[in-house]
């Protein structure tokens, strides 16, 4: 069980390092997540905390996900929302940054559990 905790924490690592750019897919592995789009991404989020201030999240109170369950929770930190300017076409995407402390919503699993997907 062990195992699977550091397993999933590995992936929701491995996910925050790409989502921040400081490691970079494979090609075949673009292809595989279908991440080769020809379009701009409209709207992304980038979460600028230490690791261990997003799993403390997982230990707050459970609340319902977008997608009905009962395993998310909420929290507050500093992010990055980027929003696509719309006169941009891909690769030359063009994105408008916004950078504030604000209330997230984390879906967490495991025991103990860990963050698995970043809900809003």
């Amino acid at each position: 069980m062990a195992l699977q905790q550091t397993q999933v924490f590995l992936l929701f690592l491995l996910l925050t390092l790409l989502g921040l750019g400081l490691v970079q897919p494979s090609s075949g592995q673009d292809r595989i997540r279908k991440m080769t789009s020809h379009q701009c991404k409209r709207f992304s989020t980038f979460i600028h905390e230490d690791l261990w201030n997003i799993l403390s999240i997982c230990s707050t109170a459970n609340i319902q996900c977008k997608n009905g369950q009962m395993n998310c929770h909420e929290g507050v930190v500093r992010v990055t929302d980027c929003r696509e300017t719309g006169s941009s076409r891909a690769p030359n995407c063009r994105y408008r940054a916004k950078a504030s402390t604000r209330r997230v919503v984390i879906a967490c699993e495991g025991n103990p559990e860990v963050p698995v997907h970043f809900d809003k």
